[in-house]
């Protein structure tokens, strides 16, 4: 049997980013989208930009993979980054609930 491949030539490839490219979109400049990362998927949270712009009570996450930090809903500069090494089994159990009921939910995908 043939098999069938979703290939679209007009789609965007997936993007991947370096820790100082995601810098570049932490909300500081307007012109730019605002951009986040967690369990390694970058979202584009601009339409939260309420919540994620500058001087906005969760700019902290923007810019990065702040994965620990939505684990353990904390904004503190230690727990911004992408290890969840040492993680409780509540905050592994919350971080998920949050990436799939959240972010998943409502923000567009822009890369790895």
């Amino acid at each position: 049997k043939d098999i069938d491949f979703d290939f679209r030539p007009d789609k965007e490839p997936a993007r991947i980013f370096t820790s100082e490219e995601i810098a570049k979109f932490d909300g500081s400049d307007p012109s730019q989208p605002i951009y986040m990362g967690i369990k390694g998927v970058v979202f584009d949270v601009s339409s939260g930009k309420n919540f994620y712009g500058k001087g906005s009570s969760y700019n902290a996450l923007v810019g990065k993979d702040s994965t620990r930090g939505v684990a353990k809903m904390s904004l503190e500069p230690e727990d911004l980054t992408h290890d969840i090494t040492g993680l409780s089994s509540e905050e592994l159990k919350s971080l998920d609930s949050v990436f799939e009921g959240t972010y998943k939910a409502k923000y567009p995908v822009v890369g790895y």
